[in-house]
């Protein structure tokens, strides 16, 4: 466990070249399961935990942490399974998502490995609506699944999408061209939860659920036109995406002539990790920490109105 903690540490701040790294668990059985090690703050094992009154169920309790009292989550009863039993026995995975730390309560920590993420694939179509996956890959010749924590936290604590009154009304956007723009993110929760804060816009959103979904778009538009950003003036990309990373769509757009023009808005959980320097480095004009519907509207309305 110690070895996995320096691991953690050391490499949280990897950034670039489509690569991540995935931190390995288990819940209840022999399931593996990954979390991107830039999301990690800390594994410990798992504090003794205080219980409060009309928490969620999925919550187990909170712990104190550090001079901190962070909410504990079970992640197996999170997604339907039947919830953790030893606790004493089991880790706390303390994470970063959306501006705020939570622990993840699972049964065992295993190791982290290195990948690309175009070893990451979206999950298999016959998963269903209702799946907690956002991706899967394949390590040791096994299925390792990649959750969709963006649901799982909305779902126990829904974050506000509307735009404040004080924001609607300091919008400059020119809201009769009902501009094209292009969301992307691999959760459809997240893909939703934009598309409600930009409501006010009146935007025409089209979406894809990762960075070669997006690219191949786009560049099926560049065969009718020589700048797609007469059409598409903005994207509002995810960082963490299956087959290809916001960092490499971006990377990809200012590379190609016909694309170069769009703007490119990073909007991401990766909070607490952001490297601003990769974001100059690949191009994007803007990057904005999920989740705060005011801020995002604010950016495109921004960069529609230049």
């Amino acid at each position: 466990m110690s070895n996995i903690l320096e691991s953690v540490n050391k490499r949280t701040q990897l950034v670039g070249q489509n690569r991540l790294e995935l931190l390995l668990f288990k819940l209840n059985g022999r399931q593996r399961f990954g979390i991107n090690v830039f999301k990690v703050k800390e594994v410990l094992q798992c504090p003794p935990l205080t219980n409060l009154p009309k928490l969620n169920p999925n919550v187990r309790g909170v712990a104190h942490v550090r001079g901190m009292t962070i909410s504990v989550i079970d992640l197996s009863a999170a997604t339907g399974g039947r919830p953790i039993e030893d606790i004493a026995n089991s880790f706390i995975i303390i994470s970063e998502y959306n501006r705020s730390i939570q622990g993840f309560l699972v049964s065992s920590v295993e190791r982290i490995i290195n990948m690309n993420w175009e070893a990451i694939m979206p999950p298999p179509q016959g998963a269903g609506k209702l799946s907690y996956l956002t991706a899967v890959t394949e390590i040791d010749n096994e299925l390792v699944e990649i959750l969709d924590v963006e649901k799982i936290l909305d779902e126990i604590s829904p974050v506000n999408t509307n735009t404040s009154k004080e924001l609607d009304a300091a919008l400059t956007i020119d809201r009769d061209q009902h501009y094209h723009i292009m969301v992307i993110d691999d959760s459809s929760v997240a893909r939703k939860q934009i598309i409600r804060a930009l409501t006010s816009l009146d935007l025409q959103i089209d979406t894809a659920k990762d960075g070669k979904e997006a690219l191949d778009k786009l560049r099926a538009i560049a065969k009718e036109l020589d700048d797609v950003s007469t059409e598409i003036p903005l994207i509002i990309s995810d960082i963490e995406m299956p087959e290809m990373d916001g960092y490499t769509l971006t990377a990809e757009i200012r590379d190609d002539p016909k694309l170069k023009n769009i703007k490119v808005v990073l909007h991401t959980s990766l909070s607490g990790v952001f490297n601003q320097a990769m974001v100059q480095k690949v191009g994007a004009n803007d990057f904005i920490a999920k989740f705060n519907p005011d801020e995002l509207a604010a950016a495109v309305n921004k960069h529609l109105s230049l």
